[in-house]
């Protein structure tokens, strides 16, 4: 399991820096397009209903609140704020080059 050494809201989005030393930067409008609540994620047929594409550009954090020890839930600017992001989840949409090469060698 990915465990968060460090959390904060940077330049509209959220950076974590994880135990293991990587640095994860995660833009609004990304992070919010990824959200798995109800509202963003049909609870029947698992369809996305709001994807990056449907964010307005304009998006921030506006703030997040740790939940357990297993994730953060998110505030942004447009009020939505269902949404919890594993940690699990949020290591996963690291889209830095060493991650990418990491996913491509596992597939």
């Amino acid at each position: 399991m990915y465990e968060p050494n460090a959390i904060q809201v940077l330049e509209g989005g959220l950076e974590v820096v994880w135990k293991d030393g990587h640095r994860t930067t995660l833009p609004p409008r990304y992070l919010r397009g990824h959200c798995g609540c109800a509202h963003c994620v049909d609870e029947i047929t698992h369809q996305r209903r709001v994807s990056v594409q449907d964010v307005g550009a304009d998006v921030r954090v506006e703030e997040f609140m740790g939940i357990g020890n297993y994730a953060v839930a998110v505030l942004f600017s447009d009020l939505h704020a269902t949404g919890i992001y594993p940690f699990t989840l949020l290591r996963g949409l690291c889209d830095c080059a060493e991650c990418q090469a990491l996913r491509r060698a596992q597939h």
